[in-house]
């Protein structure tokens, strides 16, 4: 959900910012988003090729020649330009928090939230919408909704946006009675 601090951020954050106002003007962001996303997985599954292209020590026109033999015509030419600046300014070492920055703007400008809920059992895809649609309304933003199971929180669900928490599983209020009534009882 949320991007780690890193030392690059403010300047990820210039870069993403850029890149996410040119893709909005040529109608792009969604799919330059998907084409980010592919590309954050191909520098994670080789990181060899991740250091090359990040490399200082590689020249401007080898690490140039190296991104148009990998991703011309395999990305739109908003990125692929974007490479190139990146390229020439040296800066394709940031380029994994430039994605994840990038995400992040593009899904607060469309108002999305990612909402992780955990129930004790996997929801039907109707209780699922229904979770989505209420969530939604709730918080008034378009939610995405990522479902996790965990059989120890007995019924209920837990929420967790962002950096909030809602537990109304059937564990929290058992856990609550609990204490409820170890606090009545005199000693």
């Amino acid at each position: 959900m949320a991007t780690k601090s890193s030392p690059h951020k403010r300047l990820a954050t210039r870069y993403a910012a850029a890149l996410l106002q040119l893709a909005n003007r040529s109608d792009q962001a969604n799919a330059v988003r998907d084409e980010l996303k592919g590309l954050g997985e191909v520098l994670q599954a080789s990181p060899t090729f991740a250091a090359l292209v990040a490399d200082p020590g590689v020249s401007e026109a080898s690490r140039q020649s190296l991104l148009e033999r990998t991703f011309k015509g395999r990305v739109s030419p908003v990125l692929m330009n974007f490479l190139g600046l990146l390229n020439s300014k040296g800066r394709l070492g940031v380029l994994p928090e430039i994605i994840d920055v990038y995400q992040e703007l593009l899904a607060h400008e469309q108002r999305v939230v990612e909402v992780d809920v955990t129930t004790a059992q996997r929801l039907t895809p109707e209780q699922f919408e229904t979770v989505r649609d209420r969530v939604s309304a709730a918080l008034k933003r378009a939610a995405v909704v990522h479902q996790y199971v965990d059989e120890s929180i007995i019924g209920g669900l837990v929420l967790r946006v962002e950096d909030k928490l809602i537990d109304a599983s059937v564990r929290f209020q058992l856990e609550q009675l609990r204490r409820q009534m170890l606090a009545a009882t005199p000693t």
